[in-house]
Formats: C-alpha cells, sequence, structure tokens
C-alpha cells in the first residue's frame, strides 16, 4: 500500500523533530568543542549545528527529493520544483554555546516570491511557532494557541528588540538608537526568539543588519501570518536577508520605517 504524501507543514514538524533530538544532547555540555567560521570575528559552529542540518535534510531526501535547499552548514543543493526549504539548524550559536534558551531551529519553505511557510522552534523550552497559509499557531508547555501580534500603533508604546548593541555597520547601529530612543522599552541578545515573541504578541518591533536569507526567512512567513510586517529598511522585500524591520501594526511599521530610512 502506497504511503500517504505528507503535507509541507508535516515535512516542516518533522524536520523540526528531528532536529531537536540531534541538537539536544549537546546543549549545556561544558566540553563542547566550538570552531569559529570569522576571520577576524567571532563566528561559531558546533556539532550541533551540523547535527541538525543533516537531519532535516535527511527528512527532506527521503519526502521532498525535488525542492532545492539552502542551509547555513552546507549551502546550496538545486530542485527542480521551483521551491527552497531554506534552513538554519541554531540560529544563535553564540546564545547556544552560552546556555542561554533563546536560540532557534529556523525552517522555511519559500517560493520565487519569498517564504510561505516557516517554523521557529525552541527545543530546550519545547516551544514552536508557525505560519504558513490559514494558520499561525504556536505549541509548548500550556498547550496550543493561536498566533497574532499586539495592536501597538504608537512609537512610544512599542517595546523593541535586536540581537547585538552595535547592530551592524555603524550607521545601522544609529538607525536603531534612532528608533530605540523612541521606544517605551529595548531589549537584546535574543536572536530568532525574538521573533516568535512579536508573533505571539509579546512585544511590537524587532530591527536588525547583517542577516543571512536563513536567518530571516522563517521569521517572515511566521509574523505575516500572525498578522505583522517584515520588510527591509526601506520597506522593500527582506527575505534576501540584510536589513530587516519587522513590526506588529502597519502603523508601528510606518513610524519605524520612517526614521530607518535615513540610515
Amino acid at each position: 500500500m502506497q504511503q500517504a504524501r505528507l503535507s509541507d507543514l508535516e515535512i516542516a514538524e518533522e524536520m523540526a523533530d528531528a532536529a531537536r533530538a540531534a541538537i539536544l544532547p549537546f546543549f549545556r555540555q561544558t566540553n563542547l568543542e566550538t570552531d569559529n567560521k570569522l576571520a577576524g570575528g567571532f563566528d561559531p559552529v558546533t556539532v550541533a549545528d551540523r547535527a541538525a542540518e543533516e537531519a532535516m535534510r535527511a527528512v527532506l531526501a527521503e519526502h521532498r527529493p525535488q525542492d532545492g535547499i539552502f542551509g547555513e552548514e552546507f549551502g546550496q543543493t538545486t530542485g527542480t520544483s521551483g521551491r527552497v526549504w531554506v534552513l538554519d539548524p541554531i540560529d544563535g550559536t553564540r546564545g547556544f554555546i552560552s546556555g542561554t534558551p533563546t536560540w532557534g531551529v529556523l525552517i522555511a519553505l519559500s517560493c520565487e516570491a519569498g517564504p510561505i511557510l516557516g517554523v521557529i522552534d525552541q527545543p530546550y523550552i519545547g516551544e514552536r511557532f508557525v505560519g504558513g497559509t490559514g494558520y499561525a499557531f504556536v505549541k509548548g508547555p500550556m498547550g496550543r494557541t493561536q498566533l497574532g501580534t499586539r495592536d501597538t500603533r504608537a512609537l512610544d508604546q512599542a517595546i523593541v528588540f535586536t540581537t547585538f548593541p552595535e547592530v551592524g555597520t555603524e550607521a545601522e547601529g544609529e538607525g536603531f538608537r534612532a528608533v530605540s530612543q523612541h521606544a517605551k522599552l529595548t531589549r537584546y541578545g535574543m536572536d530568532c526568539y525574538a521573533y516568535a515573541l512579536l508573533a505571539a504578541g509579546q512585544i511590537d518591533l524587532v530591527v536588525e543588519a547583517g542577516l543571512n536569507a536563513y536567518d530571516i526567512q522563517a521569521p517572515i512567513a511566521v509574523i505575516e501570518a500572525a498578522g505583522g510586517i517584515v520588510t527591509d529598511w526601506q520597506g522593500k522585500p527582506a527575505h534576501e536577508g540584510g536589513r530587516a524591520l519587522a513590526a506588529a501594526t502597519p502603523e508601528l511599521h510606518a513610524a519605524a520605517l520612517e526614521i530607518l530610512k535615513q540610515y
């Protein structure tokens, strides 16, 4: 009897499960080996990053061999379907090696126009944020609930996040600070979990720069499915990476964009 074809959502969740199983044995291990991918800086990668991407690729090889893959650790694999799975096995490896639960597994399914399905998975906490056409939900210790962004419209009432205080270049850092000084509260260091919190209605803005496609495509799909907006700092699509502005409402997005456009 022929096995039923799994849906894209089922495939994404199977990949997230596989990545969890590959990563968790390495989390908070004091003797974890770390390699540096960045000459003159620090861009860590661990055996857990590689094992997780290999596990996700194995799921795709079984169920979607015709689709392309773009992963942080093992690059691009060409497909024939016109669709690409964009994978970041551990977004926030610096947080991972520090023992903080702010890192996550990012999975996106993209077509030429951008991401159409996204997963932000935090294996240690056991939370999974999912967004696609017609659905936006989180599953975790408190069960399953719908995602939805907050209704904050004024910048002076907003909670804004970014990962690094320096943000990107000096000019990009100035742009972030120009937004931040108008906000109610600014927080740092949350990696992909900040985007999940925006989709869950806990915060209002995420402003970042220097991103790769695999850093932002899953968050775009999740946030847009939850009712938010993600663009670059000029209001254009952000799915190729670079600068990103994620906002809970159109009004808040417009207010932050007006500032960031100057940078």
